[in-house]
């Protein structure tokens, strides 16, 4: 048999490419007559970078930009021909926010101050190194800042001066806006931004009401003071391109990437296409996928359900393997996986999450002895 392992990273204990090695790892153990191809998947979020260089190849380059708070933290791109593939959880995620009582939300109004300059810094990094295409993943960011850092750091001027900076504490106080000069320092760039998240910028489905909570906007003050800062931001840079789709992923950072001309492309789908995720499936007998928790998120433009749609009209089976498994066998079913097992459920939850790695090789040894001829 020829197996295709392409699962997403396991949030907090595997990356991507940890999990699909583990998953190989298991089931060569019991078929080691069997061929498994490894492509570690990602949806634009953390692991973006590392899982398109372990498929692609090309150079990683290392920059130090601007964390979401002004401090300098170390960044890499990947450059392959003309084309960069950016992360911008490395210069503005949650991960760089300090947390607060509870050990995994930031601090209260920390958001508020938070800014994607160093995803600015990172494109203009990328294009002096010579990309004309530049893509960059959303996912995991700590910011809410509709991405004017990352329009500041390309250039674009405001008054007062450094209110795109600031996060929307900022914004609020926002009176006049120049795009020109980040538009022309990305002349002849194609920028593109990856993403799952097709949300607007502004209002109840908007970045901020939406996914500000997690990152520390939690009192409806907080969220109300920010949305109307990212409204008057808006308002003076181009109010109908806040209402495209994805223009509000990323706590706004896809509304910069639009504004500067950029489309948005699913996060999957761009990872898909760059490993050539089709025809790989069309090659092999089995597909395996899989994720930390799968539950009905997982359902809706993330990698376990796009794997199962190509999967599907390709006739291949598609199979998860997840830490916990949180969708019934009806719905898994009708969004194309066969079957998916839990980690948690086959070895223990302190197995899980104190030998990861281990246990999920347990699991895929197990599944292997269901599937493999």
């Amino acid at each position: 048999m020829r197996i295709l392992v392409a699962p997403d990273k396991f949030a907090g204990t595997l990356t991507a490419v940890e999990a699909a090695d583990a998953i190989a790892e298991g089931w060569r153990r019991y078929a080691p007559g069997d061929e498994v191809v490894t492509v570690p998947m990602a949806d634009g979020g953390p692991g973006f970078v590392d899982v398109l260089h372990s498929s692609l190849g090309g150079e990683l380059l290392a920059a130090t930009v601007s964390g979401p708070l002004g401090e300098p933290v170390p960044a890499t791109f990947l450059l392959a021909g003309d084309v960069a593939y950016i992360e911008s959880a490395q210069a503005c995620g949650l991960a760089l926010l300090p947390l607060g009582d509870d050990g995994r939300t930031p601090v209260p109004g920390v958001a508020a101050r938070a800014s994607t300059y160093g995803v600015g810094e990172l494109i203009a990094h990328a294009v002096d190194a010579g990309a004309r295409r530049v893509v960059v993943g959303l996912g995991g960011s700590g910011t809410n800042d509709g991405g004017a850092g990352l329009l500041a750091a390309l250039g674009a001027e405001s008054t007062p001066s450094g209110a795109l900076r600031g996060g929307p504490d900022a914004l609020a106080g926002l009176t006049a806006l120049d795009l020109a000069p980040a538009t022309a320092r990305l002349a002849g760039v194609e920028l593109v931004a990856a993403s799952d998240v097709d949300n607007p910028l502004l209002g109840l489905r908007g970045a901020t009401n939406v996914f500000g909570p997690q990152k520390g906007l939690v009192s409806d003050a907080d969220r109300l003071a920010a949305d109307a800062a990212l409204t008057t931001f808006a308002d003076l840079a181009d109010r109908r391109v806040a209402d495209h789709r994805g223009a509000g992923a990323a706590g706004g950072l896809g509304y910069g990437l639009l504004l500067l001309g950029g489309v948005r492309e699913p996060g999957f789908d761009t990872v898909a296409h760059a490993v050539g995720l089709p025809e790989l499936i069309a090659g092999v007998d089995l597909v395996i996928t899989g994720e930390g928790k799968l539950d009905w998120q997982s359902m809706s433009g993330k990698v376990v359900s796009g794997l199962a749609a190509l999967a599907g009209p390709a006739l291949r089976p598609c199979l998860a393997v997840a830490g916990a498994v949180q969708v019934g066998n009806r719905e898994l079913r009708v969004n194309g996986i066969e079957a998916a097992y839990a980690m948690v459920d086959i070895v223990g939850a302190d197995e899980s999450f104190g030998r990861p790695r281990e246990s999920l090789a347990a699991v895929a040894e197990r599944v292997a002895r269901t599937w493999s001829r």
